[in-house]
């Protein structure tokens, strides 16, 4: 990159770097998007820590959510350190860590459980399979490429992400169900979740199967999305084991403080836990 501009041969070498340093497709996608957008906002303007400080503000005064902003920081951050432009690199805006989880975003263990169920009642056994799959494993849905004929006959997947090897653990009746979706479907090796055309699924087809089942499950919308459930996945561990460095492990952050984020509880339970206190006679 140029000290004055960003290029297209610029974005192109960044997505090699993201690729080759093993970034998730949607991860990829979502930190070019990003650098895309301040590229098209910052249009013929030199490329200066002045101009970076214009577009955090503009993102702010555009009334940008502060983790929304700081995850399009993180993208530019990243393209700059790739291109030895250390110097470029902008400071987060600080966000107060919430105590609990808005109840419109939370999805319980019965809307879960219905969400199956009408995907089976609907002949929609992929999409059953790939949930309850994500939910027993608490695998990101980038990493569904990684469930594969060879892992379920070993029991587990190794999956490559970020230069990272992490080891996934698959439950016993999870293979029976696996084996046998892929013994009818014929999938003898590869990916089990594929389309008509032997093609892994995409995030969006995912995400979309999904929300086609809200209004037959019953179940907002605005729960229904391939990282509730491995929060729900993340929320049950913890419940039953207490351990929230092995969680971090199972769920592959390093740092245990993104774990934490995935078991605040919901408004509900903490208003409960401050009416148990008794401070007021």
């Amino acid at each position: 990159m140029g000290r004055s501009k960003i290029t297209e041969k610029d974005i192109q070498r960044y997505i090699r770097d993201l690729e080759e340093g093993g970034y998730a497709r949607g991860s990829i996608e979502k930190y070019v998007r990003d650098v895309r957008a301040f590229w098209a906002w910052a249009g013929a303007e030199a490329v200066t820590k002045g101009a970076l400080l214009r577009w955090r503000a503009h993102l702010e005064a555009a009334g940008r959510q502060p983790k929304t902003i700081n995850s399009m920081l993180a993208a530019l951050n990243c393209f700059f350190r790739t291109k030895g432009r250390g110097d470029l690199r902008l400071k987060y805006l600080k966000v107060q860590r919430k105590l609990f989880r808005s109840r419109e975003r939370e999805l319980t263990r019965a809307e879960y459980a219905r969400l199956v169920e009408t995907a089976e009642r609907q002949e929609k056994p992929r999409l059953s399979l790939l949930m309850e799959t994500i939910c027993a494993t608490g695998i990101r849905v980038g990493e569904v490429r990684y469930i594969t004929v060879e892992a379920v006959r070993a029991g587990q997947a190794d999956i490559h992400l970020k230069g990272k090897v992490r080891t996934i653990l698959l439950p016993g009746k999870l293979c029976r169900k696996l084996r046998r979706y892929a013994r009818e479907r014929e999938i003898a090796s590869g990916e089990i979740f594929r389309t008509r055309r032997g093609k892994g699924l995409s995030r969006r087809q995912i995400w979309a199967e999904m929300k086609a089942l809200c209004e037959a499950a019953e179940v907002a919308p605005s729960k229904v999305f391939p990282h509730n459930l491995r929060h729900l996945f993340a929320r049950t561990f913890y419940r039953v084991y207490k351990d929230v460095a092995r969680l971090a492990d199972l769920l592959g952050h390093s740092s245990i403080e993104t774990t934490r984020i995935y078991l605040i509880s919901t408004g509900a339970e903490h208003a409960r836990q401050i009416e148990r206190l008794g401070l007021v006679s």
